[in-house]
């Protein structure tokens, strides 16, 4: 079987680490094992999935104890949270990170304190919606909030920003279409309101959505800027059916993004077929096989199977879309390393790769088309 532990990892989308990174009860663990917010799913169904399983006999290994959660949770309580996650990340081999700093801000080290936390380099990622959520608390028209919007994301780059991000499919969908700004307006001012009440608001007015979607994708046409996209599971306050890729087709046909490098992440899932053929169709479409590795555990052959029968492994990106604790990453880059070198010797053993060629195509995915496309 081919060994691909050398290959460094760029892992192209992911979060933060808690600041509270232990000790953990068994409960707090095993939410990180589930995109479910049930109390009940995470008490008493996570134990029994094949992703915790595995994990706890995985780590059990790494930590030198029993194969069980409790010796697993001693044992890394017994680390400093730091030295953790600096030998989980030597020893995944992950070299870099870009990071979604827009999820669970607050609770998190912010990716400046990661720099000196982690043995890897790592650059930001601006995520959309959550910029807009905070002009629409700071600002008291919509004409000062688009402004300033748009000002942050026309120097994203200059910020050291390395792509954008949007969750439009948790919001909205992924069916964006052109919005009148009189309608974006209008919900511009309910949700001033909101914010005035509450002090925080959550975008998911779809014309106010698509309106500052559109106008970022205006300044990524400018810049050839990256834009990531959920697609597919993640967070399940998502309608499925919105989340898959194709609904996604107005932008790739319409004629005014054709420099927008769109990354496409999670695979899909269940998806995974659709977005391959989207990376597979359109020159600026790419496809990233996150979050479904290390998820889907057992099947993350599978998701690789379906990737690699359509897409050039041009197109392909490796991401863990981990956070929080780093498990998740070691886990991410242990399994999804070893998924694509049981397919590509499927594939060496079918002739169409050598085991050279097998190296090439994995180094492209695991990493170099990744310095590439966010111009590392």
């Amino acid at each position: 079987m081919l060994t691909l532990s050398h290959i460094p990892i760029l892992d192209h989308h992911c979060h933060a680490l808690l600041r509270k990174g232990g000790p953990f009860t068994a409960l707090e663990f095993q939410r990180f094992f589930t995109e479910s917010s049930d109390v009940t799913m995470r008490a008493l169904h996570v134990p029994n999935t094949v992703f915790y399983r595995w994990a706890i006999k995985e780590l059990a290994a790494f930590l030198g104890c029993a194969p069980n959660a409790d010796a697993v949770l001693h044992a890394r309580a017994a680390i400093a949270p730091a030295d953790l996650a600096q030998r989980m990340f030597q020893d995944a081999n992950i070299t870099t990170l870009l990071l979604d700093y827009g999820f669970q801000s607050s609770e998190n080290h912010s990716y400046q304190e990661l720099r000196s936390y982690l043995p890897c380099r790592i650059e930001p990622i601006l995520r959309l919606e959550t910029l807009a959520q905070d002009l629409i608390v700071q600002h008291e028209s919509f004409d000062q909030m688009l402004d300033a919007y748009v000002a942050t994301v026309e120097n994203a780059r200059a910020t050291g920003h390395v792509a954008l991000k949007s969750i439009a499919a948790y919001r909205t969908g992924l069916k964006i279409q052109p919005a009148a700004r009189d309608d974006a307006a209008t919900l511009f001012r309910e949700l001033k309101a909101t914010a005035q009440r509450e002090g925080k608001v959550r975008l998911a007015h779809k014309p106010l959505n698509d309106y500052l979607l559109l106008t970022a994708l205006d300044i990524a046409e400018q810049q050839a800027l990256p834009v990531q996209f959920h697609t597919g599971f993640g967070d399940n306050d998502l309608d499925m059916l919105l989340a898959n890729p194709f609904q996604m087709r107005y932008l790739f046909e319409c004629g005014k993004y054709n420099q927008v490098p769109f990354v496409l992440l999670h695979a899909g899932y269940p998806y995974v077929r659709e977005l391959g053929y989207l990376a597979a169709v359109y020159a600026n479409v790419w496809m990233d096989v996150g979050l479904a590795i290390p998820h889907l555990s057992s099947e993350i052959p599978s998701v690789w199977r379906q990737a690699l029968g359509l897409t050039p492994t041009s197109k392909i990106l490796f991401s863990t879309d981990a956070y929080s604790i780093p498990e998740i990453y070691w886990l991410a880059a242990r399994w999804g390393r070893w998924g694509l070198a049981k397919v590509l010797d499927e594939l060496v053993a079918l002739g169409a790769f050598t085991a050279e060629e097998a190296l090439a195509a994995a180094t492209q995915m695991l990493h170099d088309n990744a310095v590439q496309l966010y111009r590392l």
